[in-house]
């Protein structure tokens, strides 16, 4: 799994990995810091968290065609700084005024432009690295670890902004009620949650110290087609016009599809949070109480690597201290959960991180399924992949669609809540989703860091997540109809456009993969 790669490799995912804690902990509360500050209802909070989510997935277009003249490495430096500016801009108190809402645009639109230029840049550093031949039949693996060490620290993220929540309401004497509309307590809970976006400056921090402490172990992949082309005193091979279209023309159509995933995957800071707020049971017992310490999920998905290390190390030292680790974490997991108050009482944003972490305890299986599949000859094409990944997402739908009924739709049941169902059934969906993700995500940045032309690679990365980021708009729609349709229609929107994005996806399979063999 983790033989044979550069280790380039691992000081950009963990520069990502510090970064992407930032700023999910931030994205875990943006919806409801909004409905705290200035009382606004689900539509508008998911229509701002929709277009910000928007101008973050835009941006990397910008990026990645600056990128592509001046270098990947300076914009990767300019972005963290611009995006410590945004976090900064959101931490400072400003009330829930007009000009609190002015700081608060101005901050999301500084982490957004920030975002466009660090982001994409990274990762075709992280592309760069397997175009040398030694490398080249690691890629898919090297984005599925990437995209792992991404989620680590999105897996911690929601904890973070829970803990500062709590300490912050207590020393208000306050504790959370996702029901309360008392003025102090949401003065007192805004106030909380602005302390969650100084967490992101300081992982900011530590992910420019790890780009810069380890720059050297991936100098050599910071080249553009131009420079490489004049470095090189051998013939560089150029693609034809032909190529060039055929290339261009593959992409624009996975590009398409994706986005109805995006749309249909980013409704986890809008609506399945709302759904966590207005319809699931938040006081959690039994063994499901488990999955709401953080420390016990991570000691849980790093036993998966431990155990994985049983099958794959090759002296019998190597397995007896695989092993002892892997027994030692389940203990210290089991310990953690035994130590748990019964009940324990969550929060909305608790369950942003079960998508992190079976993206983080499942990627090890992806891999090696995979990995079988390719040394057989029959490992599917990343299309392939990404067409699966679609029918998959609506299985996840279907799922929270099923708990749906019986419910009282939103719009009859206003500000009030009926917190009645357990939290298995949005575990369940994250957990399917995830494996839609999976198959999508890792893939799709591979397979543009592969198909895309030399001298585009930059701005081809950007239009990855321009489609995201078109995506992540119409995210928005479930909340707009939030208080306006049943549950149910509102799910079996997102179904339909999965399913049908997977027949197109899966009728344009020979196209594609002819475009880019």
């Amino acid at each position: 799994m983790f033989k044979n790669q550069p280790k380039g490799l691992y000081a950009l995912a963990l520069a990502n990995t510090g970064e992407r804690f930032g700023y999910y902990t931030m994205l875990a509360i943006l919806a409801l810091l909004m409905q705290a500050r200035f009382g606004w209802n689900e539509a508008a909070a998911g229509q701002v968290y929709a277009i910000f989510l928007a101008g973050v997935y835009f941006m990397p277009l910008l990026g990645g065609w600056v990128a592509d003249k001046i270098g990947y490495g300076k914009c990767v430096t300019v972005g963290i700084g611009v995006m410590f500016l945004g976090y900064l801009s959101l931490a400072l108190p400003a009330g829930n005024g007009t000009a609190a809402k002015l700081v608060m645009f101005g901050g999301l639109a500084l982490v957004a432009i920030g975002t466009g230029l660090f982001k994409g840049n990274l990762q075709v550093l992280v592309g760069n690295l397997y175009d040398d031949p030694k490398y080249q039949a690691k890629r898919d693996s090297a984005f599925s670890l990437f995209y792992m060490a991404i989620n680590i620290g999105a897996m911690f993220a929601p904890s973070m902004a829970k803990k500062i929540t709590e300490v912050s309401l207590s020393k208000a004497g306050f504790v959370y009620d996702a029901a309360c509309q008392d003025p102090a307590y949401l003065d007192a809970l805004s106030g909380a949650y602005g302390l969650c976006f100084g967490v992101a400056c300081v992982s900011l921090v530590l992910s420019i110290v790890i780009y810069f402490a380890c720059r050297s172990w991936f100098k050599h992949a910071d080249v553009t087609a131009k420079q490489a082309k004049a470095a090189s005193s051998e013939a560089v091979e150029e693609l034809t016009p032909k190529q060039t279209r055929d290339r261009l023309t593959a992409l624009f159509l996975v590009f398409a599809v994706v986005i109805f995933f995006w749309m249909a995957f980013h409704q986890n800071g809008s609506a399945l949070t709302f759904f966590a707020k207005k319809y699931t049971n938040l006081t959690v017992g039994g063994p499901m109480r488990i999955g709401f310490n953080i420390w016990s999920l991570a000691l849980i998905a790093a036993s998966v690597y431990s155990l994985f290390s049983i099958f794959q190390s090759e002296s019998r030292k190597s397995k007896c201290i695989a092993s002892v680790v892997t027994l030692a974490l389940w203990g210290g997991a089991f310990a953690l959960f035994a130590l748990m108050p019964n009940p324990v009482y969550a929060q909305p944003s608790d369950f942003q991180q079960f998508n992190p972490f079976f993206v983080v305890a499942l990627t090890p299986i992806s891999m090696a399924l995979f990995g079988s599949l390719a040394k057989k000859g029959k490992e599917p094409s990343a299309p392939r992949k990404i067409a699966l990944g679609m029918f998959v997402a609506a299985i996840g739908f279907l799922i929270i669609t099923l708990a749906s009924f019986g419910l009282t739709s939103p719009m009859d049941l206003g500000q009030s809540t009926q917190s009645i169902l357990s939290p298995g059934w949005l575990i369940s969906t994250y957990l399917t989703l995830t494996f839609a993700e999976l198959l999508l995500s890792p893939m799709g940045i591979s397979f543009v860091s592969k198909v895309a032309p030399p001298k585009y690679k930059g701005i081809m990365m950007g239009c990855w997540f321009v489609a995201t980021a078109i995506g992540n708009y119409l995210s928005s729609i479930p909340s707009m109809l939030w208080n306006r349709i049943p549950l149910m229609a509102n799910w079996g929107i997102l179904i339909g456009l999965c399913v049908i994005s997977g027949v197109i996806m899966v009728a344009m399979l020979k196209k594609i993969e002819a475009a880019t063999n």
